[in-house]
């Protein structure tokens, strides 16, 4: 029976690739990011598996138009990727309340919208895969100017276990791979020159099999995929 996942921060990096990889096992996939020119490339790569929406998924009514497409299609979901993230790396002295404030709005708060919206949207032994970092993984170590995007997901981590314990009886996984540095826009933009040891399309292939498979041997956990142990 073809599966059905939602993968969002799909327009590059990880997230374009674990849906094309989904895609490529014949999986439908709901794409979403805030660009649309890339969602769209992945739309027409694949025009039978992939939908994409272009939305802000820190925006209520944009998450909406997700519960409309499934009920327009008559499907369920059986997985989600909370890739989306956002990193601003600045001294602890010199973040501002907004930007704690947006940290916060990507990397926890919309997880949680898009979970509690679609929780009536998942089918039975539905997998929810949280992406956090090492940065928010405990007794990691911590680097200088990460203060707001790690707590952001060491947050994301501990939803992952309270999601766990409230969706028991609901026969549906959640689970939370906490990343080690791999080489995504994101990270070059925060990190100028830096070189990480795994790509974006490596790391989406670990991803995307996770999602399908990864659920039947974990539930709850909250898992280290790093070489070495970079935040």
């Amino acid at each position: 029976m073809q599966k059905h996942y939602l993968v969002t921060g799909a327009s590059s990096g990880i997230g374009y690739k674990t849906s094309e990889i989904l895609a490529q096992n014949n999986s439908r996939v709901i794409v979403i990011a805030r660009t649309e020119s890339a969602l769209k490339e992945l739309e027409s790569s694949f025009p039978d598996q992939i939908k994409a929406l272009a939305l802000d998924i820190t925006d209520e009514k944009s998450v909406d138009e997700i519960i409309h497409y499934l009920t327009d299609e008559g499907r369920k979901l059986d997985g989600i990727v909370h890739n989306a993230g956002l990193l601003i790396a600045k001294p602890f002295k010199e973040l501002t309340q907004q930007d704690w404030q947006r940290q916060l709005d990507v990397n926890l708060l919309a997880p949680v919208l898009i979970t509690r919206k679609l929780l009536d949207h998942l089918n039975k032994n539905a997998h929810i895969l949280n992406i956090s970092s090492m940065g928010g993984y405990m007794g990691s170590s911590k680097f200088p100017g990460l203060s707001a995007y790690s707590a952001s997901k060491g947050a994301l981590s501990i939803l992952t276990e309270c999601l766990t314990a409230e969706l028991s009886d609901s026969d549906i996984k959640c689970n939370c791979l906490c990343l080690g540095a791999v080489q995504t826009e994101m990270l070059e933009t925060a990190f100028p020159g830096m070189q990480a040891p795994v790509s974006a399309d490596e790391m989406g292939g670990y991803v995307a099999d996770f999602l399908m498979n990864g659920h039947k041997f974990y539930n709850g956990k909250i898992l280290p995929v790093a070489l070495a142990d970079p935040s």
